[in-house]
């Protein structure tokens, strides 16, 4: 296995490429040629270091930024009255995230030497700037999320801009990072969200689940990266207190892990994976994450990159798919 954040002359040469494609899409000046979607090139020419197959795991550091009352939990959903303040269960069980989840995690990673991107919300990052700053250290990267659960969708203009300012603030203060990836609330964005995003300096976003690759899509007349999510290799849909079973989450991953381990051999292929604070970092989920991350790095040429990594990586590459519609 060849970890993509390994300091190699090839990966420094690769990141010297990338963020000269990044200085182009700043200038508006990207080149705009469609890029063959499958076997033009040979095997290994799709990553860096000749990587086969890319996987890219994301890590929600949410807990604390939850609302008082209403968050999605395990427990049967209350409508409080005025008087009673928050949810005191479902409290509980977000605060886990952050007591017990993102730390175990955080171990697991460093012992399979994987880099993740972490989705922060801004208050979870304002609460807990320790534990904020401690997943940076350990060279993982900042992405934005929002500054606390609300319906983007719903927002005009400017109130959606000051959102976007007040989340990637937040978590500039408590990690030192600028944010330049971005994850709406349940991928629920706004008519602006994307014209938005590139304004403000953005250089990709997640919430897309179309392709099992990066793309390239037009926003504000410029090119902007899409590093798709997903929600089949999701621990929040699958065991969020509900239909609970770890070994059906571990086989639905390697399942995953498997055909697209297979179609890499000819085209560029990515796999999305996404691990919740509170909820796969319990015991027995960090438990099939480590019997997963073993089995993946078994396989010749699996590299996991940052989504970061993986944005800039796809705007230097003539390879990459470029959309003609904008969704």
């Amino acid at each position: 296995m060849k970890n993509s954040s390994t300091p190699t002359p090839r990966r420094r040469q690769f990141l010297t490429q990338a963020a000269g494609g990044a200085a182009l899409l700043a200038a508006g000046l990207a080149h705009s040629t469609p890029a063959p979607t499958t076997g033009a090139a040979a095997p290994g020419a799709f990553w860096p270091n000749g990587a086969r197959l890319v996987i890219s795991i994301s890590m929600q550091f949410e807990a604390g930024g939850q609302p008082a009352k209403g968050a999605d939990s395990p427990f049967p959903r209350v409508d409080f009255p005025a008087g009673v303040p928050s949810d005191v269960a479902a409290n509980t069980w977000f605060a886990y995230g952050y007591r017990e989840g993102v730390p175990r995690m955080l171990d697991l990673w460093d012992k399979h030497g994987v880099k993740v991107t972490s989705h922060m919300i801004g208050e979870a990052a304002r609460r807990h700037p320790e534990l904020a700053r401690e997943i940076v250290k350990r060279g993982h990267e900042a992405s934005g999320h929002g500054p606390r659960w609300s319906s983007q969708y719903a927002m005009n203009r400017k109130d959606e801009r000051a959102f976007l300012v007040a989340g990637r603030e937040m978590v500039r203060q408590a990690t030192g990072e600028q944010t330049v990836g971005y994850n709406c609330n349940w991928l629920r964005r706004g008519p602006n969200t994307l014209s938005l995003l590139q304004e403000l300096g953005f250089l990709y976003h997640i919430d897309d689940v179309s392709r099992d690759e990066p793309f390239i899509e037009q926003v504000n007349g410029r090119d902007f990266v899409v590093v798709p999510y997903t929600l089949r290799n999701n621990d929040i849909l699958l065991i969020e207190g509900r239909n609970y079973s770890p070994q059906a989450f571990l086989a639905q991953i390697k399942g995953e892990f498997d055909q697209l381990y297979e179609e890499a051999g000819t085209r560029r292929r990515m796999m999305s994976i996404s691990a919740h604070d509170r909820i796969s970092g319990t015991p027995q989920m960090v438990r099939v994450w480590d019997e997963f991350l073993t089995y993946a790095r078994s396989k010749a040429g699996v590299a996991f990159m940052r989504k970061d990594d993986i944005a800039r990586y796809a705007l230097g590459s003539p390879l990459t798919v470029r959309e003609g519609e904008t969704i």
